[in-house]
């Protein structure tokens, strides 16, 4: 096969950060059974580890997540090649969109805009969902004004208004009454947006893979310490597993229904949902990809399993590796933010180590360190870190400890 392979995720070599070491391409895909090819940016090339002779073509773009740059970049290689691809490999959920319609374009197999929506428009997924009557927020696109408003007031506040394809509570809005809903309605186009009932509740995330008949061969189940909401506003975010429970397989099996319902096969999945004080599982989203920061090493370290591994596996047609779910490991991450005037100077910070004995990795910056906007949750933030415990209490409980205890100074720049 031709495959090609975009890739937007650097790699680092200092032994520090542990970032993208775990999306090993060279390793993974056969660079001698395949003709690979590579399609970065300027920092997606950084994590391009195959050695030269072994790349079949190689394309930097300015805009890795643009159409237009993609399809050229695509259409360069081919012709270096000299053959058509048979396969386009994105692991990123910024790119996603973006190289299903490459896919579309240029005639080749994989999922294309109207599949990739499934797992990428907001409005769609939960279109399906309830239609096979699993429970969703009530919701509706913000098509128009008049609309938006209508929704709202048969709906009732508070409310959420969000990008239908956005990642990361990036855009999200929490909508406490109607003045506040025409002030943004006001100040914001809301195309390209939707609106849902709020469900208050305690958001858990799911992270998996499902084989190609669907049926989900790995799970982890994990609740959040705040959500990713309260993190864009400026407070820490972190999750914990769940350990054996009466809850963790209520939410394993509702998690099976939706990936059943949506039709995701042969892909991994970031599911989240809320349990609300009453028990009730009601959905709150799912991307067909990954879990994002610190998600998929502590799963690895906690289970064996990289789910990178079990990706890359699965779209070139190997057997997939085992996916042993042995024991019942306790564990969990913390992400403190950074500080809301930036770019910033640190001045001093704690050792998350120093801390918490059971932190197994840990990434904070050193005096002099500047921290910028740039990034997600897997950039050089405040803090962040990874605990193994004995049991969930234990791991929430050193979470919460760092929480109130880390400090952290800043000089503004």
């Amino acid at each position: 096969m031709h495959i090609v392979i975009v890739n937007r995720w650097p790699r680092f070599t200092e032994g520090v950060r542990w970032d993208h070491e775990l999306t090993r391409y060279d390793e993974f895909i056969d660079h001698e059974e395949h003709q690979v090819s590579y399609v970065v940016d300027r920092v997606g090339a950084t994590g391009v580890r195959a050695a030269r002779e072994r790349i079949a073509a190689m394309a930097e773009v300015e805009d890795i997540s643009s159409f237009e740059d993609l399809r050229a970049a695509v259409t360069q290689v081919v012709q270096q090649v000299g053959r058509p691809v048979d396969q386009i490999i994105t692991l990123s959920e910024f790119t996603l969109d973006a190289v299903a319609r490459v896919r579309q374009a240029l005639g080749i197999p994989g999922p294309g805009p109207e599949e990739v929506a499934v797992y990428r428009n907001k409005v769609r997924m939960k279109e399906l969902l309830a239609e096979a009557g699993l429970r969703v927020p009530h919701f509706a696109g913000c098509e128009s004004v008049e609309q938006t408003l209508e929704f709202a007031g048969t709906c009732g506040y508070p409310l959420i208004v969000k990008p239908v394809d956005g990642a990361g509570s990036i855009g999200v809005h929490l909508i406490e009454d109607e003045q506040a809903l025409r002030a943004l309605c006001g100040t914001q186009e809301l195309d390209g947006n939707e609106i849902e009932e709020f469900i208050s509740g305690t958001v858990h995330h799911v992270d998996g893979f499902a084989d190609a008949d669907g049926k989900i061969v790995f799970q982890v189940v994990s609740r959040y310490l705040n959500d990713c909401l309260s993190f864009e506003g400026g407070a820490p975010l972190g999750s914990v597993v769940l350990q054996r429970g009466e809850l963790r397989e209520r939410v394993e099996q509702f998690t099976q229904s939706c990936v059943t319902a949506l039709g995701m096969r042969g892909m991994p999945f970031h599911l989240e949902l809320f349990v609300t004080e009453a028990g009730e599982l009601v959905f709150l989203e799912v991307a067909g990809r990954i879990g994002g920061g610190e998600v998929p090493y502590l799963i690895h370290k906690l289970f064996g399993v990289n789910l990178f591994e079990v990706w890359l596996k699965s779209l070139t047609g190997k057997p997939l590796p085992a996916t042993p779910k042995d024991g019942d490991p306790a564990g969990g991450w913390l992400i403190m933010p950074k500080p809301r005037v930036l770019p910033a100077e640190v001045l001093s910070a704690t050792r998350m180590s120093s801390l918490a004995g059971s932190v197994w990795r840990e990434l904070v910056p050193q005096p002099g360190d500047v921290l910028d906007a740039s990034g997600g949750y897997d950039s050089l933030q405040s803090g962040r870190c990874m605990v193994v415990q004995d049991s969930e209490a234990q791991a929430e409980a050193d979470l919460r400890h760092l929480m109130e205890h880390f400090r952290i100074e800043f000089s503004s720049r």
